[in-house]
């Protein structure tokens, strides 16, 4: 089905924006700028699979892989509390785009 829609010559359809002029995304509300809540409950998640895999006889091959998603998550949070921290401190090398994070924690 094609719906035609005719607009005045000079305006814009509606939700377009004029050439070279780009539209802002809202800011996120601040309960998606909390990541503690995510990395809890991921964490969470593999160590319940981790004790399954060690618990349940028949779930012995999950082991490998839920201790090295226990490892990677270890790993990756590590490296997110160091930029988050060089982050606050100012240093150039740090990460960019943990601003949001920062102005709410």
């Amino acid at each position: 089905m094609l719906i035609v829609m005719s607009v005045a010559p000079g305006e814009s359809a509606p939700g377009e924006s004029e050439p070279g002029e780009s539209r802002e995304a809202p800011p996120l509300p601040p309960m998606l700028l909390e990541v503690w809540p995510v990395v809890a409950i991921g964490f969470l998640g593999w160590v319940v699979a981790a004790v399954a895999a060690f618990v349940v006889p028949a779930l012995e091959s999950w082991r490998p892989v839920t201790l090295a998603g226990l490892g990677t998550g270890l790993i990756g949070t590590g490296i997110f509390v160091l930029q988050l921290t060089a982050a606050r401190r100012g240093a150039r090398g740090a990460q960019t785009g943990l601003e949001n994070y920062l102005n709410h924690n």
